[in-house]
């Protein structure tokens, strides 16, 4: 038997008897409360989840709280078929559904308060105050525009409050972990003007040793500031103004072994001459002016984003103690900064039976960056001709697009609602390469002069879905979307005798999906079910191309993915929750042709990269009341993550085979404190998180504890 189907067999069974019993408990223990329902905005609108017709999941203040969700890297597993890999240097590598990336187009869209982080250098990760996570399971072309092909996360922070009131945080934990959080929500004038700002200092001496220096490789230090003020001027209209900031310092940013065995075998332990500290500052400023109407609705935000990173002196480029390759890329501010201007528009009404919604969505992206490539006394060993030399390559790449679109929901029936949505995207791409080598004095040669190219893409992604509600607490759906991320142009390497650039296609992905969404035992258990299908044509593929150290991304060929998705929670009895999440997915390439030493080879049936085939997330949590103290709540949390198998590369020759993880959570609860005790990986797994295709390799986190104490106001 194929063992995800067998793990799901097998947890399904457990399920079952606990839902039997959740059935035949007598009157006296079966629990008070009952589910909650929950309204998400997957739509841009709210409404209720289990009538949203596609796989949505979702995660509030208090169960993000709960399972401390610190960084968006933790909902792997917790959102079924949902994987993130962290190559060392914090940016998140995501796949969903059998559809990743590893380039600077992202495969999964995530937004922040509304604003599309729009390549890995903008991206937001790290999470405070948050009020609540969405995530989109299937393209969400339609509504979300570009690089939606495997979904979206939708992450809302904390803003209004109409009392004075905040929090305080502090966290320790080994590897010398301290994380200081705290936030302050004040109505300024009551029922006019509200402010709202959150702090957060994080510290960690790291996980690896460098045998070089015999020193500590990675210790980090993250800065976070957020801020938002909202007014309300007139009736049903409101604006707000976001500011976000920040600063990642991390001096150990590619901790990597050379190859996946070495990583297992010596855990946490390189060898690097070239050591330096990454610097890594990300700042985002929406204004959004918003109308609530009880006829239309309206909505515009514009937004900057913008992404410095640089390494302050050369970072090792072998990864090994050999002086042969350094990657410099401290060329000052006007290089490596990456800056995207956004504004969406939206209008939408509702009537007795139908919604409807339709929108404008623009951007401008600048990104110029410029990075050498120094060959060192030993470049001779890994086969370069010279040494003391520098390679420069600059790319100044400029973007601009927009997208109109519109989606209705029609009721034909009290129980039948058909929803339509189509989106034109319209983008330019300019990009202009350069290349210089530094001699180490006098004037650098030019070996291949500036050159530009210009590329344009055009995409049509509609979405139909059909919802019918066979009872109150059942809902079916049946739906059909289309993915889109744009193509772009790419360098082909370094060496001068070869076109400088190169087009590659837009990826395009249709999506079709089946599932049912359902409570039982009167809103006592929730239990959504989906079967997926998915065609992804001309998926790009980069390479890191050594030791060039630029990326290469290309069209390599066609993947189907299919799968099934379950999501299962229940009340045991007072006080005890069970939740288990299932992902299953099947992603292979239909048609892979790929560079041999003796020319093509094709490496059709092998499976997509950074794919788990399945992932599962069981948890057990028992919230009691001791000693008639009915202010004071007990927390006994129990999580059990498991990942199936993955693959690294193309050739599907690096892999990491199925593991667990065990996390584990004690504390108590009033109004006004809280004190935690918490403990991550327990068992102390060693598992390869990232590899890159030519071998180097980041493991996951090992085992890791702490306490956290809280105070409200």
């Amino acid at each position: 038997m194929n063992k995800p189907i067998a793990h799901f067999g097998a947890t399904l069974f457990l399920f079952i008897g606990l839902t039997a019993s959740s059935h035949a408990q007598s009157n006296d223990t079966i629990p008070e409360g009952r589910l909650q329902e929950v309204t998400v905005t997957a739509q841009k609108q709210p409404e209720d989840l289990q009538k949203v017709p596609f796989s949505v999941s979702a995660l509030d203040a208090e169960q993000i709280d709960r399972q401390n969700i610190w960084n968006v890297r933790e909902l792997r597993s917790v959102i079924p078929n949902l994987y993130f890999a962290n190559p060392g240097d914090n940016r998140n590598v995501i796949s969903l559904r059998g559809i990743t990336t590893t380039s600077y187009e992202p495969a999964v869209a995530t937004y922040v308060d509304g604003v599309n982080q729009f390549g890995l250098d903008t991206y937001f990760f790290n999470l405070n105050d948050i009020e609540s996570i969405e995530v989109l399971r299937g393209p969400q072309g339609t509504l979300y525009g570009r690089n939606a092909m495997g979904g979206v996360i939708n992450i809302k922070t904390k803003l209004r409050s109409e009392e004075l009131s905040g929090f305080a945080k502090i966290t320790a934990g080994n590897y010398g972990l301290t994380r200081v959080a705290a936030g302050i929500r004040a109505p300024l004038s009551p029922e006019k003007l509200y402010f709202n700002t959150t702090f957060l200092s994080e510290r960690m001496n790291g996980f690896y040793t460098n045998t070089f220096y015999d020193s500590n490789f990675d210790s980090q230090r993250i800065t976070n500031f957020n801020a938002s003020l909202q007014y309300y001027f007139a009736k049903n209209w409101d604006v707000t103004a976001n500011f976000k900031v920040t600063n990642n310092r991390n001096d150990g940013a590619f901790a990597l072994a050379p190859d996946p065995d070495s990583a297992i075998e010596n855990p946490f332990v390189v060898s690097q001459n070239a050591t330096t500290t990454m610097v890594d500052n990300t700042t985002n400023t929406s204004v959004v002016f918003r109308n609530n109407g009880p006829k239309f609705n309206f909505f515009s935000q514009t937004a900057f984003q913008t992404n410095y990173r640089y390494y302050r002196d050369p970072i090792d480029g072998d990864f090994s103690p050999l002086d042969a390759v350094s990657i410099v890329n401290n060329y000052g501010n006007d290089w490596n900064t990456n800056k995207v201007w956004t504004q969406e528009f939206r209008l939408g009404a509702s009537a007795d039976r139908l919604d409807w919604q339709v929108g404008f969505f623009g951007f401008i992206s600048d990104a110029p960056t410029r990075q050498g490539i120094f060959f060192g006394e030993d470049a001779g060993l890994i086969g370069s001709p010279s040494t003391n030399i520098t390679i420069i390559n600059t790319n100044i790449q400029k973007s601009s697009g927009a997208a109109v679109f519109a989606q209705a929901t029609y009721s034909l029936t009290e129980k039948l609602a058909l929803t339509g949505g189509l989106r034109f995207d319209y983008e330019e791409k300019e990009l202009t390469v350069g290349q210089e080598v530094d001699l180490g004095g006098g004037d650098p040669l030019v070996p291949q002069a500036d050159t530009t190219g210009t590329a344009d893409f055009t995409a049509i992604t509609p979405k139909l879905a059909l919802a019918f509600a066979s009872t109150e607490d059942q809902n079916w759906f049946v739906s059909y979307s289309r993915g889109f991320r744009p193509g772009g142009l790419t360098q082909i390497g370094s060496d001068p005798s070869q076109p400088p650039l190169f087009a590659y296609d837009p990826e395009f992905s249709n999506n079709f999906e089946i599932g049912v969404k359902n409570y039982f035992n009167d809103h006592r258990i929730r239990w959504n079910v989906a079967v997926f299908y998915s065609g992804i044509s001309d998926v790009q593929v980069p390479a890191l191309i050594l030791p060039d150290a630029i990326v290469i991304t290309s069209n390599a060929g066609d993947v189907t993915s299919f799968g099934i998705e379950s999501e299962f929670t229940t009340l045991l009895g007072r006080n005890l929750t069970f939740d288990w999440n299932f992902g299953y997915t099947n992603a292979t390439y239909d048609q892979l042709e790929l560079p041999g030493e003796d020319g093509t080879v094709d490496y059709s049936g092998n499976n997509q990269i950074f794919t788990p085939n399945y992932t599962s997330f069981v948890a057990l949590e028992y919230t009691p009341k001791f000693f008639n103290h009915e202010s004071i709540k007990w927390l006994f949390r129990g999580e059990w993550q498991s990942f199936g198998e993955q693959f690294f590369n193309l050739e599907n020759t690096i892999s990491q085979d199925a593991f667990s993880l065990l996390n584990a959570k004690v504390g108590v609860t009033n109004d006004t404190w809280e004190l935690n005790f918490w403990a991550r990986n327990i068992l102390d797994e060693t598992y390869v998180d990232y590899a890159y295709n030519f071998g180097a390799s980041h493991l996951g986190n090992p085992s890791t504890f702490g306490g956290e104490i809280l105070f409200r106001f």
